[in-house]
């Protein structure tokens, strides 16, 4: 009955150890909020407009900004509007800060490279299928959950070896 518990004590302090190690590093980041937020489009063009919002706060209104547009407050979680501003630079990639009661959010805002003619629907011939994007199945999972996934894989190894230990009666 000793090996049972003894069997655990490594995983336990494992998970003990790296469990704060991963929150600090996710708030140094500024990756992981209490709150939830988006910019849309994240592409936009010099003079266009972007939907901005942010849900979850605790505190009623969030302020957003940006070097490309003018600061945005949003209440009760309801999304706003925000002009990017007419000079703002092809190509490059804005940050736009939420605050939420001194906690804060970023998401990027890229400029798009504008051909400087005006588009006319129907006059481009798409050369091939929709690129639809990854659909979020490639993105970096970030300290806490690469942390929380290595530990769900050891508590499946340690509860493996736990069982063929018991199954082969080496472990009573």
């Amino acid at each position: 009955m000793r090996a049972i518990p003894l069997a655990f004590l490594p995983l336990a302090g494992a998970v003990a150890l790296l469990t704060p190690v991963a929150a600090a590093h996710a708030e140094e980041g500024g990756g992981v909020t209490s709150f939830a937020f988006s910019v849309s489009p994240s592409t936009v063009e010099p003079g266009g407009t972007v939907t901005l919002a942010a849900t979850d706060c605790p505190a009623k209104k969030v302020t957003m900004s940006s070097e490309v547009f003018d600061t945005v407050t949003v209440h009760d979680g309801r999304p706003a509007t925000a002009k990017v501003d007419k000079d703002a630079e092809p190509g490059a990639e804005y940050e736009v800060t939420f605050d939420c009661k001194g906690e804060k959010g970023h998401a990027p805002l890229t400029i798009a490279a504008g051909s400087g003619g005006t588009h006319r629907p129907g006059t481009v011939k798409p050369g091939g299928g929709a690129h639809a994007g990854s659909g979020g199945s490639f993105t970096d999972p970030g300290p806490a959950r690469s942390v929380a996934g290595w530990t769900l894989v050891a508590c499946a190894l340690g509860g493996g070896v736990y069982l063929l230990r018991r199954r082969s009666g080496e472990g009573a």
